[in-house]
């Protein structure tokens, strides 16, 4: 089923993302969290890719298993990273072939080490790009709907928020259907994002990425990347709680449960939660927020 389509029912649209694991051993666990979540009803769960794609041919196996096997609408990442224009159009082939029907659509981020990301040659340099890309070409240009990225908090290669806002705006009038946010942990951030959207003409859905606090090195390195603030309340809980994880694990719940129903409440169209593989902690805020029932 297409993302847009979920979309039009109006109601929350609940969804997932998961890697694709580096071990047989960490695929079957991975396949165990997405049949656990599959009991909670969501929408959808994407699948992310690789640094320099190399871990595209495992996408591809993950979102059709998942999709064909395991039976939850899936959502294939697709990056700019390594990839010429004859390359992306093998992997649409693919995913077509596959039946998958929806795409999340980024640049991807530079190889570990480097801080400039380079195109390779008769490839992209923005996802504004690739979506413009899909949308041209004549066999696939109709076949999927298409996720792009959202930075509350700017970019972290683009602090400017007016400018980063220029850049989404380019890509939603290119043909995408929904945005995903970054993770962010202060919901005033994200309400601001959309008001701003609005006022800029970009009226697809805009939902916001959740990754609940579980592990405090873990949340300080993805903050870090993505430049997104840690809140005094949660650098005080990593500190509170150093090494003891069952007290992080539910501090992270409770967290993320207050911040859910809140942006649910403010009027968000649904929450898209970046699982990390596991489910526990997800099942947890599905429960307390009574999406379960």
């Amino acid at each position: 089923m297409r993302i847009s389509s979920i979309y039009r029912a109006g109601q929350p649209v609940i969804s997932f993302e998961f890697f694709p694991p580096k071990t047989p051993e960490g695929e079957r666990k991975l396949y165990e969290s997405a049949a656990e979540l599959k009991e909670l009803h969501p929408a959808f769960v994407s699948v992310t890719y690789g640094a320099m794609g190399n871990t595209q041919a495992n996408t591809l196996r993950v979102v059709s298993e998942i999709r064909n096997r395991i039976g939850i609408e899936t959502a294939a990442h697709l990056t700019c990273v390594a990839h010429s224009r004859g390359e992306i159009s093998g992997i649409l082939e693919k995913l077509a072939a596959a039946r998958i029907e929806n795409i999340v659509a980024l640049r991807g981020d530079p190889p570990q080490g480097e801080t400039e990301f380079r195109p390779v040659a008769d490839g992209f340099r923005h996802a504004s790009e690739l979506v413009k890309f899909i949308r041209s070409c004549s066999r696939f240009g109709e076949a999927f709907d298409l996720i792009v990225a959202g930075y509350p908090e700017g970019h972290p290669e683009c602090r400017d928020l007016r400018k980063d806002l220029e850049h989404l705006k380019i890509k939603v009038d290119a043909g995408a259907n929904a945005v995903n946010t970054q993770l962010f942990f202060e919901n005033g951030f994200y309400f601001d994002f959309v008001e701003r959207a609005r006022k800029a003409g970009i009226t697809v859905p805009i939902v916001p990425g959740i990754m609940p606090v579980t592990h405090g090195p873990q949340i300080e390195k993805f903050s870090k990347m993505c430049g997104t603030k840690i809140p005094g309340e949660i650098r005080r809980a990593i500190e509170r709680f150093g090494d003891d994880q069952d007290s992080i694990i539910r501090f992270g719940i409770d967290y993320a449960t207050r911040q859910c129903r809140g942006l649910l409440d403010g009027g968000a169209p649904g929450l898209h939660f970046y699982t990390l593989n596991q489910s526990r902690a997800t099942r947890k805020i599905y429960s307390n927020l009574g999406l379960a029932d």
